[in-house]
């Protein structure tokens, strides 16, 4: 299915203009508050006529100045809410209800209008011009009377249309041709709008990632490993391990195949692009009473083995020289155990409800180690087999890969001869609903032709396809 083809749109903070439409915004709000304040009013037309107005205008001068770069299209949220202000001040009027009626769609086929473009789908932003001198010269006709005498509050409705006037003068289209986020995407991905039906559905049919995951353990002859380890010690990467190689191999796997970076959110399938998030936990010592941490790094598709293990060493250097064994995780999570049980229940669901529309902070997406692409785990350190270990039903994480500790079979060569080799185990668990059974078992055997050569890691990939055009 092709990619739907869109322009997408920004406001800068160096433009004037984005600056002046602000002003107007917040001098509307001003305006219509002094109005209300000599005149007095019901609780209705507070909540209708005051607060949704101006909270309309300040939302929309804080988008334009703050977000108006990266995401302009949310500026349709206040546009909405000021079509449901003018719907409420229509229906006030002495007017046939059928004119009423006729108002109310016009305004919020405006409103449509305005999403459609602002997010890139229709026409451009010269249309938006066009919307607000119209409006404008509607509104100034119809209450001419009321702008005569300065009635403060059709002043503020004139002053707040002119601000988006001023707005749609500032729009510019985004030049760099890189992707630039639209509706349905989150701060952590990119919606896949490209899925079949049944892949779109199948997040709806087994909703928690438990429910669809899938286990398999399987054991890998590391002969070439171990070899390759060992050189690269000589090399004078002196903490270089099975971990490193197993990591590098995993990043080269979402290279050729990035169907392996998605995760489910909020029912819905999204690509983590060209950031692979892998999580892992740190102890400080090998002893059962050291505290243990999470760390969270952020690779891409081209790195290779070094990479890789610089990014790695870095990380775990970092929280084992520090003082306190804490990545702030730790501080979070000790905040919310020291709340009361009920409201900590509350906390929690709380917590769940914004992950599920996407409304996390980015902070609380990076301390998180349920939000990421991969979860390593080594048993081989603690000295037992791999486990199958669950995926988190909070969170978005859609693989969790477990290896064991190291052992020795003896084997029958082709010759007749016996010979010793050493293998270690894997625990894979995956979330189904990112992409297919047939796509998965390419990867592991892709995963398991690396790991026999992985030399190949020492290089960028030749090419790196891309999830999403």
């Amino acid at each position: 299915m092709p990619m739907e083809k869109r322009m997408t749109y920004f406001v800068s903070r160096k433009n004037v203009l984005t600056w002046l439409a602000a002003l107007l915004t917040i001098g509307s709000a001003g305006l219509r508050i002094a109005y209300f304040c000599g005149k007095g009013a019901d609780a209705t037309t507070v909540w209708l006529q005051i607060v949704l107005p101006v909270f309309a205008c300040l939302i929309f001068a804080l988008q334009i100045l703050l977000d108006g770069k990266e995401h302009f299209y949310r500026t349709a949220t206040p546009v909405l809410m000021l079509v449901v202000y003018f719907a409420a001040v229509i229906m006030t009027r002495e007017m046939l209800k059928r004119y009423i009626f006729l108002n109310i769609l016009v305004f919020f086929a405006f409103y449509i209008f305005y999403r459609q473009i602002t997010c890139g789908r229709w026409m451009g932003p010269w249309v938006l011009t066009l919307m607000f001198a119209g409006a404008i010269a509607l509104l100034s006709y119809y209450d001419r009377a009321a702008l005569r005498v300065w009635q403060l509050d059709i002043v503020a409705d004139v002053v707040m249309l002119g601000s988006f006037l001023v707005m749609s003068l500032a729009v510019r289209p985004h030049a760099d041709g890189a992707y630039h986020p639209t509706w349905g995407d989150r701060p952590n991905g990119r919606l896949v709008r490209t899925l079949p039906g049944m892949a779109k559905l199948e997040p709806y049919i087994m909703v928690g990632r438990n429910t669809a995951c899938n286990t398999i353990h399987d054991e890998l002859e590391i002969t070439n490993i171990e070899k390759y380890v060992r050189e690269k010690r000589k090399e004078g990467l002196t903490h270089f391990g099975i971990n490193h190689v197993f990591i590098a191999a995993y990043v080269r796997c979402v290279s050729q195949y990035p169907a392996l970076n998605r995760f489910v959110s909020g029912q819905r399938v999204y690509s983590c692009g060209d950031d692979i998030q892998y999580c892992m936990t740190v102890k400080r010592e090998m002893t059962t009473e050291a505290e243990d941490t999470c760390i969270k790094l952020h690779l891409k598709p081209t790195d290779t083995v070094y990479e890789v293990y610089e990014k790695m060493e870095a990380a775990i250097r970092e929280v084992k020289d520090s003082e306190e064994l804490d990545t702030g995780f730790e501080d979070l999570v000790s905040t919310l155990a020291n709340l009361p049980g009920p409201v900590l229940a509350l906390a929690i669901a709380l917590l769940r409800a914004l992950d599920y529309f996407g409304l996390l902070p980015r902070f609380l997406l990076e301390l998180s180690p349920f939000h990421g692409s991969v979860f390593f785990t080594s048993m081989g350190s603690l000295g037992i087999p791999a486990i199958i270990h669950h995926l988190y039903d909070f969170g978005n994480l859609p693989v969790f890969i477990a290896f064991g500790c190291k052992y020795r079979r003896n084997e029958i060569a082709s010759d007749g001869t016996v010979e010793q080799k050493k293998y270690v185990d894997m625990g894979f668990c995956l979330d189904e609903r990112i992409c297919d059974g047939f796509y998965y078992a390419t990867v592991l055997k892709y995963l398991r032709r690396l790991l026999a050569h992985p030399e190949r890691l020492d290089t960028p990939p030749e090419t790196v396809v891309k999830d999403i055009p």
